[in-house]
């Protein structure tokens, strides 16, 4: 599976664009979000995520900025009813940050605004994305940590995270062990994170 593509950006459209990478050029359908990003560029990382048609068995690569968008896209397709279209046109109409305070104040009509979500999306959409996002499932670790800029805390949360830990808690104790050594390595922030959790 590829999880992201680097390269010089061929074509951009508000829809679609092509990465080149090692003379290969891969399109991707992109959120408006994503175009406002590299818009301007010549060379950009495009995290992906891919999607298969279930009626016809057709793959598309849809293409972000930032593996919070992808996040994000990922949590909307994962609602029962919501496709990739719907998905891709929420995140071109909000973006990440707009989308989360959205679903966390229950602002059922914001998420109607957008072309194609009715009520009964809008609503499913706060019904089951509301926790994911209190918990920080589509949050990027940079900000976990009171925005320390450390790797390895980076690192660490991500590895607590897959060993099944809940984010408020990995922070907390990642917190707490820089606040002590700020200079810890990753095997020592998960040493002492499991001692703690």
């Amino acid at each position: 599976m590829i999880d992201y593509i680097s390269g010089k950006i061929v074509e951009l459209s508000p829809t679609y664009c092509v990465i080149d990478n090692a003379g290969i050029g891969y399109l991707m359908e992109i959120s408006l979000q994503t175009y406002d990003s590299i818009s301007g560029k010549s060379e950009a990382v495009i995290y992906i995520q891919k999607q298969v048609n279930q009626r016809d068995g057709s793959e598309v690569d849809y293409g972000f900025s930032s593996k919070e968008e992808r996040n994000l896209f990922r949590d909307i397709t994962s609602v029962s009813g919501m496709g990739a279209a719907s998905a891709r046109m929420i995140l071109s109409s909000m973006s990440p940050e707009e989308l989360k305070q959205t679903i966390l104040s229950e602002d059922v009509n914001r998420l109607k605004s957008v072309k194609g979500i009715g009520l009964k999306s809008a609503q499913r959409l706060v019904l089951e994305l509301k926790d994911k996002i209190v918990k920080g499932g589509s949050e990027d670790f940079s900000s976990l940590v009171n925005n320390n800029k450390s790797a390895n805390a980076d690192e660490a949360a991500a590895a607590l995270l897959n060993l099944g830990f809940s984010k408020p808690n990995i922070s907390k104790a990642i917190q707490s062990i820089l606040k002590a050594d700020p200079s810890a390595s990753v095997e020592d922030i998960i040493k002492k994170a499991l001692r703690m959790l």
